[in-house]
């Protein structure tokens, strides 16, 4: 790829037009995104997830590739006329991402509009709540079993973390672009609206008291289902506990409480998806 107009080639780590390849989250996606506000920014790292950021229709505003071998994706970003492209070698992109590994190219992308909980919910029969899972490796790791067993959709309330932080989306390989997902102030209101319109929904849990995830059955082919799964440490929140139709558990061997969320997340999402 030859230097261009848009095409940059790099040989300081600390060229300050690479700064913006440094942004943490706080930066990229700040309080207003939260709330479900347009504007922020996200970061994609591998050609893979790049790739589907731009089938996702992610508009990029800049890329760091390798200058030697710069991936397809690298000349297909600069193609776009509003965006940058930057090359440099290994060192200099380990350096700027803070990467053990240098990935081939890393890309800056405008965020994709919010979307509403409720709207979400009028077009997803399967949807997966997270309540209070504020680590970006966990919800990455739900959120790519929820696409590969065919859910359609994911909420998140205001404490879980961004699925399209850096470490969520690296984790769900991108499947972030393509699993609707929203933002809800009040989860427990949003469930207890699910179940006026004749939905189920189905809060996960270690209790021993709750019934077993494989016997429950009731009803799941013809209406929506939304799994509420919570953090590890503290579970569900007890209004969100409350708000669902059913309690269920996966089965542990004697000594064993728990799963992970996103190993939990995986049976639940392919016991409550299969057919009846």
């Amino acid at each position: 790829m030859d230097p261009g107009a848009n095409v940059i080639l790099v040989d300081d780590p600390d060229d300050e037009r690479l700064a913006i390849f440094r942004q943490r989250e706080r930066a990229l996606a700040n309080r207003p995104q939260r709330r479900g506000e347009p504007g922020g920014h996200f970061l994609a790292e591998g050609d893979l997830v790049v790739q589907r950021a731009l089938d996702a229709g992610c508009r990029p505003v800049a890329v760091l590739a390798d200058a030697r071998r710069p991936p397809a994706v690298a000349h297909t970003i600069a193609g776009f006329s509003e965006a940058q492209v930057f090359l440099a070698g290994d060192e200099i992109r380990r350096r700027v991402t803070a990467l053990a590994v240098s990935m081939s190219v890393i890309a800056l992308f405008r965020r994709p509009d919010a979307l509403d909980a409720q709207d979400l919910a009028t077009r997803a029969r399967r949807l997966i709540l997270l309540d209070g899972v504020d680590n970006p490796t966990n919800v990455g790791a739900v959120v790519r079993c929820g696409a590969a067993l065919g859910w359609q959709g994911l909420v998140v309330d205001h404490t879980s973390a961004d699925p399209l932080a850096r470490r969520a989306l690296r984790t769900s390989m991108g499947t972030a672009l393509s699993l609707p997902f929203a933002r809800c102030a009040n989860p427990a209101d949003w469930l207890a609206g699910i179940e006026a319109a004749g939905g189920v929904t189905v809060a996960l849990t270690p209790d021993r008291d709750a019934l077993a995830l494989s016997d429950l059955d009731e009803g799941l082919d013809a209406t929506t289902v939304v799994l509420a799964l919570g953090s590890e440490r503290h579970g569900l929140s007890p209004e969100v506990m409350r708000a669902c139709t059913h309690r269920v558990r996966i089965p542990m061997a004697p000594g064993v409480d728990s799963l992970n969320v996103a190993a939990a997340a995986a049976i639940a999402c392919f016991e409550l998806n299969r057919p009846r």
